[in-house]
Order: C-alpha cells, then structure tokens, then sequence
C-alpha cells in the first residue's frame, strides 16, 4: 500500500489530507521538472526578454498575495546579487490599496506576477493598475493555472509573457506547497539558473523524505502552542512562508512568528516561553553563520524554549552545501511536513483546514475599487 509521510493513502483519504501530503511529497520531482520547463523555453523566454533588460533604467517588481507574495521575498536579495540589478518584493495586497505610492510613472517596470490559481483579485487588480499607473510596463506572468485570470488576460498582449508551471503544481490543498515552490525554482532558473544546485536540492528534500520524516512526526507532538521561525536575507521569507503554512493547516491553533535572527532580539524574543518552540533555517554563508550561531547560543543560555531546531545540510543528511536561495526549498518542505503532522495530530482536516469558510482557497469577499487618475 502506497504510503505518503507516514500514513496510508486510505488514512489520508478519510483524514482529508491526501491532496497536502502528496503535493509536499512530489517537491523534489517537481523542482526538476520546473528547472527543465524553464530550459525548454529558453529561446522564446530571452527572445521575450533580454531586450527589456537592456534598458538600464528598468525596475524589477516581484508581487504576488500571501503565499504567491513570498516567493519574491525568498530569492530578490539573491538575484540583486546575482544579477547585479535590483529586484524588490512587493506584494499585491500592498500594491492594491496605495499602487501610486508603489508604481513610478517615468520609470520602465518590469512586473513580475506570481499565482497558483490566477484568480486571486487582488493579483489581477495589480497588473490592471501598473498598467494604468506605469507608462512603460511589461508583464512576466508566472502561475500554476492556464486558465486563470492572470494567463488568459495575457495572452496576445505585446507587453506580456506567460509561464505555466509544470502540470500537477495547481494544488488541490487549501495550502499552497508544490505551487509555491515551482514557481521559485522557475523564476531563479529565468534569471539565475544553476543546474547543480536544483539537483542538490532535491536530494537533499528526497534523503529528508526517505529517512527523516518520522523525527519530525514525533517533533510535532510537542505541546507546542507558538513556533516562531528565524532566517536571514532570502530565509526570511522563507521563515514567513513556513509561519503561514502551520497558522493555515492549525486553524490558528498553533499562533506562528516569523523574524531574522538578529531582528528578533529587538523585542520578539519576548514572546519565548515554555510553550514556544524555535526553528532556526540556518545559513550556509560563513559570515551570516556567525549571526545565526550568536542568536541559537542565546536562546539555549535563556534556556526558556519548549524546543529548538537549527535546519542544516545535517538535518538532510547530505554533506554537499546550498546557497542560502536553494536550501529554503529543503527548508520549506520540512515546515510544511511538520505543519501538516502537526494538523493532523489536531483532528484538522489539512487539505480543507477551515471548511465553515472564513478563509478560503482563492480568496474571497475583496472589494475592488477603481483609481481615480489626478
């Protein structure tokens, strides 16, 4: 019997956390696959593409809604350094309620729009108004669903490419995991692509898939009532995007906190206590490491935490380093498994974690308002 993070396909069936448990467990495959269906285009991408980034002048917007919004903050800092241009996160939601604080009228935008379902309206709203805001703006669209909003309103507009994820990456779950992470590999496989670091990545999610997720089944029966989630540069947004996956898939039940390692000192630290557990997505950059080490020897001195993880190529099993943008995919399979054992271990249904309906898959209940040009 064909079995997905320790329990049956029949549990997981009657638990309704089968749709959750297969889209963690397929990541390593879809990586590949993401990374592949980028290299496959890369003609029509460059083609599309190169002439835009020629203007020196360009600006770079990553956005997208909740989870969407922090696939940009996981990998700008890597691709401003990368690229030596600069990449800003900003999400949707932000851009929506103040887009003229956000968009410069003179300034050649290149806005790149992330969603799994393309439907969030918010997401439309946001191309709607660079457009209407931005004198020069161009559209890279990069989304799960076909036949979503954001990709049917692209297509034959000049000013506009769509990429589609590979098939299987339009989750079914409430929660949004192999969608998010595709879309990741796909943006850093456009702009900075490294074929041996996806493939170390997904060995190092396969050896955690094979031998380590039973240590975090039993991690999560912790009475753990907060976890808090630390990381550094890109981490951050990883650490954020793990923070949201155990809030979702809890119902609430278990409140979540995401920082940097040196920013939680500034006063989220005093939210630590016996019911609180830390997990540290560390480093692999020598001089970012000795932050992160700092703030862990302090938390073990205060000696006032429930449980503290540091995340590592150890916690993988696997002795070949990531850079820090590669190793959040790992990273962010491992939050999201203890997030799901954690709903499951609660009696929440991890695939439809709210079923009375006050939050929703697509979101829902957003009223758009037009802007009033001045």
């Amino acid at each position: 019997m064909t079995t997905l993070l320790t329990y049956s396909e029949q549990i997981l069936k009657a638990s309704n956390g089968y749709w959750t448990a297969r889209e963690i467990n397929q990541q390593p495959r879809i990586w590949r696959e993401a990374a592949a269906n980028i290299d496959s285009k890369r003609t029509s991408i460059d083609a599309w593409l190169v002439p835009l980034l020629a203007q020196s002048n360009l600006r770079i917007i990553l956005t997208g809604a909740g989870t969407s919004a922090y696939v940009g903050d996981a990998i700008a800092p890597h691709l401003s350094q990368k690229t030596g241009r600069l990449f800003e996160a900003i999400s949707t939601t932000d851009i929506v309620s103040n887009a003229p604080q956000y968009f410069l009228k003179s300034v050649p935008t290149l806005l790149i729009s992330y969603g799994r379902s393309g439907n969030s309206p918010e997401s439309v709203a946001a191309v709607k108004l660079a457009d209407q805001v931005i004198d020069n703006c161009y559209h890279l669209v990069i989304t799960c669903n076909p036949e979503g909003e954001l990709a049917t309103n692209s297509q034959n507009q000049a000013n506009t490419l769509s990429l589609i994820m590979p098939e299987g990456t339009l989750d079914q779950s409430f929660a949004m995991t192999s969608s998010f992470t595709s879309m990741l590999v796909s943006t850093l496989a456009i702009f900075a692509p490294q074929a041996q670091q996806v493939k170390v990545a997904a060995q190092w999610a396969e050896n955690f898939l094979e031998s380590k997720v039973e240590q975090v089944k039993v991690l999560a029966t912790k009475p753990t009532q907060r976890l808090v989630f630390l990381g550094a540069g890109g981490l951050q947004g990883i650490a954020r995007e793990a923070a949201l996956k155990v809030l979702e898939l809890t119902a609430g039940q278990v409140l979540s906190y995401c920082e940097s390692p040196m920013g939680f000192r500034h006063g989220p630290k005093s939210l630590v206590d016996s019911s609180t557990e830390v997990i540290l997505l560390s480093s692999s950059d020598s001089y970012t490491l000795k932050y992160d080490q700092d703030l862990l020897a302090e938390l073990h001195r205060d000696d006032q935490a429930l449980a503290i993880t540091t995340l590592s190529k150890e916690s993988f099993a696997h002795t070949e380093e990531l850079l820090d943008v590669w190793a959040g995919l790992p990273y962010i399979l491992y939050c999201q498994t203890l997030a799901f054992f954690k709903s499951m271990q609660a009696n929440i249904t991890p695939d439809n974690p709210c079923p009375t309906g006050e939050v929703n898959r697509v979101v829902q209940g957003v009223t758009l308002y037009p802007l009033n040009a001045e």
